[in-house]
């Protein structure tokens, strides 16, 4: 949706420059209460994630030690030498009328194909003169924090609703860090930013966050990392399409009210956030990165990676490790995964 917008129209400046970027689609790989990275294992982890990527996915895995590519045998992502897991948390509808809860399905983002999941990018905002560096085996990080309860992550992480006007770029002025308020004939398409500057020494930290840097204080980047983590690495987004306009009645929205809940029981929306594990192939994403500024990559279409069909990722999925119903299409549950609790 973001980038037909921006091809479509008028390019505003710094967005003008991201053009050439990776932008793919990945399917899902599978849904449940898992998290390796803030829960390592842990079963159930605390709420439901849905995760895509590599099928090598699993309840620990212990940076360096555990490398995705060799152990994975599928992905779910447009390039098939990222075997990466990317997760977020799962949203639910949550009925006026007897408070039982439904798992909102997703659906593919404008021009790929794809099963639920998630499209994600790689963008250069942070580069000078072209030059990045790509993640290191190991090299993990999370954006947004659950315990959030203010609107204090607009820039990195926000929601648009769908069908009222697009806009420009992600979390601009026409997104909110919380779940709209008003009914979103289109969808809601939620937006998760990661930092785009490394400490160029540590692969993670005890907060997953403290190693990486947004170059100016959140969101989309810019040219300027700071002292403190003066390495540009590629600025990873995911967008997740929410099928929120199935549900239709207007009574449910407006006057600060809307009937949906992330998994770990946020209704108001300012908690979500997302995980990245890094697990390229070899210097795969160093070379699609060195490759940008030349328009050899572009989108889904890099020359210097290798492309699998989106029938092929859709193919590969996981089996639940943390077994129990976390809520199949159409299907109604008394309660979120875990019993966890909302809250407003």
């Amino acid at each position: 949706m973001f980038w037909r917008t921006l091809t479509a129209g008028a390019l505003l400046g710094q967005y003008a420059s991201a053009q050439n970027m990776l932008r793919f689609g990945c399917s899902q790989l599978t849904i449940e209460r898992a998290d390796p990275l803030v829960s390592p294992g842990q079963n159930p982890s605390p709420h439901t994630h849905q995760i895509i990527g590599g099928n090598s996915f699993n309840l620990t895995m212990e940076p360096v030690q555990y490398d995705l590519p060799s152990m994975s045998t599928c992905t779910t992502c447009t390039y098939s030498e990222d075997f990466s897991n990317y997760w977020t948390a799962s949203l639910y509808f949550k009925s006026p009328e007897n408070g039982t809860f439904q798992r909102v399905p997703q659906f593919a983002n404008f021009g790929i194909q794809q099963d639920g999941g998630m499209t994600v990018y790689y963008m250069p905002y942070s580069a000078k003169n072209g030059k990045m560096t790509a993640f290191k085996p190991g090299f993990r990080m999370i954006a947004g924090d659950p315990l959030n309860k203010k609107n204090q992550y607009k820039p990195s992480i926000c929601h648009r609703c769908l069908g009222n006007g697009e806009g420009f770029a992600p979390c601009d002025a026409k997104d909110s860090a919380e779940l709209p308020t008003k009914y979103c004939p289109g969808g809601i398409r939620a937006t998760v930013i990661f930092p785009s500057c490394w400490d160029g020494k540590n692969l993670d930290s005890p907060d997953h966050k403290t190693h990486v840097a947004y170059s100016n204080g959140g969101g989309l980047g810019s040219p300027n990392c700071p002292a403190t983590h003066p390495v540009a690495i590629p600025q990873v987004m995911y967008e997740i399409m929410w099928d929120t306009g199935r549900y239709k009645d207007t009574t449910w929205y407006g006057n600060g009210k809307q009937p949906f809940v992330y998994s770990f029981g946020d209704a108001i929306g300012n908690g979500q956030h997302g995980d990245y594990v890094f697990g390229w192939k070899d210097d795969s994403l160093q070379k699609a990165m060195d490759a940008l500024p030349t328009g050899r990559c572009a989108n889904a279409n890099c020359s210097v990676l290798k492309i699998q069909s989106a029938a092929d990722a859709m193919k590969c999925k996981k089996s639940q490790q943390v077994v129990e119903d976390v809520g199949k299409a159409g299907e109604w549950l008394s309660q979120l995964p875990g019993g966890v609790a909302v809250t407003y």
